[in-house]
């Protein structure tokens, strides 16, 4: 069958379309649907050692950096990771911090923070714990958390009188014995 072109308001010519039934499609999706549930605690994201970045990054899952970085990091309950290439200049906030490369500046950590022996550690630790391995340079502050601690009620122990009333009188040399010689 021959198709004629077809002319819009403007006098310009263009191919007819087929006149083939022409169905709606659904429109995309914007992407895989991803649930929180779908990460477990060992997978991880890592930037490699050829990868330098400065600025900010935040996450919602485990993270190792092999390579440079200037700036903050904010991982939430996710542990975050230093390998023995990776440098970073900056804060960290994560559960749990090791440090196998340079770091300096702060970490805020929820609970560990593990300074290895390849490490090179200058600046302050937050944490509820922290180890450092022999072999390390560690040149830092570190302040633990404290568990807040139950206060035991206060109990009285009875007690008698504590010093006798004689006991309390200032002693004066008597003056009326003799001494002989």
């Amino acid at each position: 069958m021959l198709k004629r072109p077809k002319k819009d308001e403007n006098n310009t010519s263009y191919p007819a379309a087929d006149t083939a039934e022409v169905k709606p499609t659904t429109p995309p999706t914007p992407g895989p649907n991803v649930s929180p549930e779908r990460y477990t605690s060992e997978e991880k994201t890592t930037i490699g050692e050829r990868i330098t970045i400065e600025g900010s990054i935040r996450g919602e899952e485990n993270l190792a950096i092999e390579g440079a970085m200037k700036g903050n990091i904010e991982m939430g309950k996710h542990n975050f990771s230093i390998g023995p290439n990776g440098r970073i200049d900056g804060e960290i906030q994560a559960q749990n911090v090791t440090i196998n490369g340079q770091f300096k500046g702060t970490i805020k950590a929820l609970g560990k923070v593990a300074v290895t022996k390849k490490a090179d550690f200058n600046g302050e630790i937050k944490a509820k714990s922290f180890s450092v391995e022999d072999g390390a340079y560690f040149k830092g502050v570190v302040e633990l958390d404290r568990e807040p601690h139950k206060q035991p009620a206060a109990t009285e122990i009875p007690r008698g009188p504590s010093i006798p009333e004689a006991a309390k009188k200032p002693i004066v040399p008597r003056t009326d014995v003799k001494v002989e010689k």
